[in-house]
């Protein structure tokens, strides 16, 4: 099923809201939406190929800094939300990936947000440039972010 929404973000989703995604007032509990977020922004990594469920073979680790979310419309339980992810700004060794949902029957925005991710060593913990085949990646499917 199509999203009727209008996102620029390049990578979608549709994520099935259950039951036990729903808080005591009935509605998406306040983190599932960063969960929700995370998740699909995740399959985006995996699709530019950075394997991020084998970190003892991954390039790098990703540490998550800095997270947020604008909650702007009520997510009610046995909806389909079209999860859309990106990029909004690419650092030097950290990047700012941004994720959108939205109602997938009418396309109404419900959140916006974003993480700060800082790509990290795995030996030494320390944080390294973007993998250059990971920055190549993000850019030929964003190319608003070349500099």
């Amino acid at each position: 099923m199509a999203s009727t929404s209008n996102s620029q973000l390049p990578f979608s989703e549709i994520v099935k809201v259950r039951y036990s995604d729903l808080d005591a007032q009935g509605h998406l509990y306040f983190a599932n939406y960063l969960v929700f977020g995370d998740e699909v922004l995740g399959a985006y990594m995996e699709q530019l190929g950075l394997s991020i469920m084998d970190p003892l073979n991954a390039p790098c680790l990703i540490f998550t800094v800095n997270i947020h979310c604008d909650y702007l419309n009520e997510i009610a339980g046995d909806s389909a939300i079209a999860v859309y992810a990106g990029y909004g700004r690419l650092g030097k060794c950290s990047a700012d990936a941004v994720f959108e949902l939205y109602d997938n029957s009418d396309g109404v925005l419900l959140a916006k947000g974003g993480l700060t991710q800082v790509f990290v060593d795995p030996k030494t913990r320390q944080s390294m440039p973007i993998p250059a085949f990971y920055r190549e990646n993000i850019i030929a499917q964003q190319k608003e972010l070349e500099s």
